[in-house]
């Protein structure tokens, strides 16, 4: 008798040994991302359960199973838990994050600014696109390009006298940004355009406010040294019209430092275009020295090229079409 009890208890060893041991090797049914700023990993799906371990974005997990909303997940460690579908990225999504953060590290910068809220930043432009990370307010943000959006409006959200009224579709600006955030890194992506400041130094904000601008980007074109100090000279364009526009921009300025009085004056403006981004700048190689800057516009037969040249402080288009009549701009 206690032979076949010993017996028994052996083999029940070794069953658990090796369904412990299949379990540890179990092969994982594919590769996750960790897709928020902080990822809880749980000791179960069960409503009481307790954190293991915390993710972060960009760790990679394997896949073990997936039950509803949850699935559970090895880390790379060797920790296994349940984490929450909706703070994952599939390995093709992480790619596609990957490679667009790749790509934005490449374009010319438009424009430095600042999210105004906290702010989605999605892989495509529009709000039904996938979120890659969520941006703090104050997040400093590089702009890179901007796309326009129909967003469907219900008669509900179109105001009470509108109620039982077929949706209509209204245009929404999305600016594709390089994100700079705190102890997490730079991450590329889509964010409603309104929910980003720029970050236009004194005094040009009263500036193209006085001038009916909503600024679409800046930058600068070169430096002027001035009693010993040196004085950035800006090129600043944008629209005067509300968001949604097929034109990325419509006017231009350009914002030099006057001696005489100190102050900064405006030396140039050009407008009835319609400019497309990147504008893309040949800045000056000393104080003083020429810059160039150039974009693409929209004109009756296709896109053609503008391009200017700045010497001390004054501006003047060098390119083939600058005796043309201006196109008019497309509604």
């Amino acid at each position: 008798m206690r032979r076949i009890v010993f017996g028994i208890v052996v083999l029940a060893v070794v069953a658990a040994i090796a369904i412990w041991r299949a379990h540890v090797h179990q092969a994982p049914l594919e590769q996750v991302f960790a897709a928020s700023r902080k990822v809880t990993v749980w000791s179960s799906n069960a409503q009481v359960r307790e954190p293991l371990v915390y993710a972060t974005f960009g760790d990679r997990f394997d896949v073990l199973e997936r039950s509803g909303d949850s699935v559970q997940v090895r880390t790379t460690k060797g920790v296994e838990g349940w984490v929450a579908s909706r703070d994952l990225l599939s390995a093709d999504l992480w790619q596609r994050t990957e490679d667009l953060a790749a790509a934005a590290r490449k374009m010319p910068v438009q424009a430095a600014g600042h999210t105004k809220v906290l702010t989605n930043l999605r892989l495509d432009p529009g709000r039904d696109a996938v979120r890659i990370f969520q941006l703090p307010r104050d997040t400093p943000v590089d702009l890179l390009q901007r796309r326009v959006v129909d967003v469907p409006v219900t008669g509900a959200n179109q105001g009470e006298e509108d109620a039982g009224e077929p949706a209509t579709t209204k245009k929404e600006d999305w600016l594709l940004v390089l994100a700079h955030a705190k102890d997490q890194g730079d991450f590329a992506g889509w964010v409603v355009g309104r929910f980003v400041a720029m970050d236009l130094p004194d005094p040009l904000p009263d500036y193209t406010s006085s001038a009916g601008m909503r600024v679409a980007g800046w930058m600068e074109l070169n430096h002027v040294v001035a009693a010993g100090q040196p004085h950035a000279q800006y090129l600043v364009f944008g629209t005067r019209g509300p968001e949604g526009d097929v034109c990325d921009f419509s006017t231009l300025r350009v914002y030099t430092w006057g001696i005489k009085r100190a102050r900064y004056e405006t030396a140039f403006v050009d407008s009835n275009f319609c400019g497309l981004m990147p504008v893309e700048v040949t800045p000056a190689t000393q104080p003083g020295g020429d810059a160039n800057f150039h974009f693409a516009t929209i004109g009756k037969s296709g896109k053609e090229d503008r391009a200017y040249r700045m010497h001390q402080t004054i501006v003047r288009r060098t390119d083939e079409n600058r005796g043309k009549r201006p196109a008019k701009k497309k509604k």
